[in-house]
């Protein structure tokens, strides 16, 4: 017998091996009696037929939760499982995290044994969660970020977005010469502004543990060395949060975004401070609409002077020919 007569006989058999595996999912999908389609009927545990209603198999294996939940809050609270992965973390949130209320289980009050075992598992379980040097810089910088991005009001994005910069800054041996809270700093400041909720550098700096000039110097290196791209910050993008911090209405938010687009079309806006210009924007704009505002309340809200702010009014003004109102 030749070679291709013997692949060919191989073929043939593969094919009714396979036609008779297909032949018995679909005798085992029909109902015996009728020949109707069966259907698992997963609250009762049993295969039913859709026509005649024969119970084909029963005490079925529930492989779903024990626990019913009726919306989403309480399915989330049943659920048993891990929070999700995250670069908010030193070590992406897949260690064991030992609590610190002293209770078991049950809610009672754990003895003074029990606690002082627990407390000597807590000291070993943060050992063995930062075993090196680089974990345990890691660790302090992230928890530097998340209590600035807390302070600044910023969104998780924005601080999972740092972490990785600063993840990057430290895998590339960045750092040496360099103090983890400006480093840590600059990553915060440079994720604002690529996610566009951009802080000011007075704001950042207002919060970081470190000098102004140190963190200027310290997110100008960080971009070089990383090859950050980061667009110039846009005065629209600090209108939405003044204005909310001012109780603006929608009208002079949206007056406000107007005069910001005009000044940008004329080229009013290079070489200008965004954060400026957004505040002469939110000073200008109830002013055209009638609502009462002072330069004063500006000034304290977006942490721009009242010199700078009356300025750039007058800029905004003219380019949007409101030249009398200046």
């Amino acid at each position: 017998m030749t070679e291709t007569s013997i692949r060919t006989n191989d073929d043939v058999s593969t094919r009714e091996r396979t036609t008779e595996r297909t032949e018995e999912s679909e005798d085992q999908q029909l109902c015996p009696e009728c020949g109707g389609r069966l259907e698992s009927d997963t609250e009762h545990g049993e295969t039913i037929c859709t026509e005649c209603g024969l119970v084909v198999e029963e005490d079925e294996i529930d492989r779903g939760p024990e626990w019913r939940a009726f919306d989403a809050a309480e399915k989330d609270s049943k659920s048993r499982v891990g929070a999700p992965t995250t670069k908010m973390m030193h070590d992406d949130g897949l260690s064991t995290n030992i609590g610190w209320q002293d209770k078991d289980a049950y809610g009672n009050t754990l003895s003074s044994s029990q606690r002082e075992k627990m407390q000597r598992l807590r000291t070993w379980n943060e050992r063995f969660r930062t075993r090196d040097s680089k974990e345990r810089n890691l660790k302090q910088a992230l928890g530097e970020i998340d209590r600035m991005a807390s302070a600044l009001g910023l969104p998780e994005d924005v601080r999972e977005t740092a972490s990785v910069i600063y993840r990057r800054a430290l895998n590339e041996d960045l750092l040496p010469g360099r103090s983890i809270e400006g480093v840590a700093s600059a990553a915060l400041y440079a994720a604002a502004r690529q996610t566009g909720t951009p802080r000011s550098i007075d704001e950042v700096a207002q919060v970081s543990r470190i000098d102004e000039m140190e963190f200027k110097r310290t997110y100008r290196y960080i971009v070089r060395e990383l090859n950050l791209e980061i667009q110039p910050a846009n005065p629209e993008q600090y209108v939405g949060r003044f204005a909310s911090e001012l109780d603006l209405s929608d009208e002079s938010e949206q007056r406000a975004r107007e005069l910001l687009r005009t000044a940008t079309d004329k080229g009013i806006h290079s070489g200008k401070s965004p954060v400026g210009l957004a505040a002469a924007a939110v000073y200008a704009a109830p002013l055209l609409c009638n609502e009462e505002i002072t330069q004063s309340q500006v000034s304290e809200v977006t942490d721009i002077s009242e010199v700078t702010i009356r300025n750039r009014y007058k800029e905004l003004l003219e380019a949007d020919g409101q030249a009398q109102f200046a």
